[in-house]
């Protein structure tokens, strides 16, 4: 459980990270690139979380 808020943490980071590149790039192919990357982390953050809300770790 702890392996997994830690990887719950580096997440959240790289979503803010992804999410400043994007809002800071000027080139709107690297707009949609870290904008998708920001969603995709995100997504990975949700399933992260849900597997801490049931209390076990995905096989």
């Amino acid at each position: 459980m702890k392996d997994m808020k830690a990887h719950l943490e580096k997440l959240r980071v790289q979503i803010a990270e992804c999410e400043i590149i994007r809002d800071l790039a000027t080139d709107r192919k690297k707009r949609e690139l870290f904008g998708r990357l920001a969603e995709h982390h995100k997504v990975l953050a949700g399933e992260i979380e849900r597997a801490i809300a049931a209390g076990s770790e995905p096989a």
